[in-house]
């Protein structure tokens, strides 16, 4: 069930979770046409890639300008080796180029780093 941002699913115990961070330009029509490119308009090339190397499952959250993006993959995945080799690719490369006019880094960001990794500083299940 789901209800505002909350999705009850079970948890698996044999994947890796990624939790990343990423703002988008301050722009309302901007932050639409972003919403309408991750729903009815995103390239099915794309979320072919996604699961041909591997990722179980992929959300983006946004709040304002800021997206959160969780994404699941089997415990031995090697995450950079997979999005290197699916950067490789042309669509996956247009695809980037694209959706940075709607992308900003984050203010504290001094590199090209784009999609920023988070830190878990707290885990219920561990308590």
């Amino acid at each position: 069930m789901s209800e505002k941002g909350y999705l009850v699913k079970p948890h698996s115990e044999s994947r890796r979770r990624y939790v990343q961070i990423l703002d988008l330009k301050d722009d309302k029509e901007l932050i639409e046409e972003y919403r309408y490119y991750h729903d009815k308009g995103i390239w099915p090339e794309i979320v072919a890639d996604l699961k041909n190397v591997g990722i179980c499952d992929m959300e983006i959250y946004l709040a304002g300008n800021r997206m959160v993006m969780i994404v699941e993959t089997p415990e031995d995945f090697d995450f950079d080796a997979e999005m290197t080799k699916m950067g490789s690719s042309a669509k996956q490369q247009e695809w980037e180029e694209f959706m940075w006019r709607f992308q900003q880094k984050l203010p504290w960001i001094t590199d090209d780093t784009k999609w920023v990794e988070t830190e878990r500083i707290f885990s219920l299940v561990e308590k």
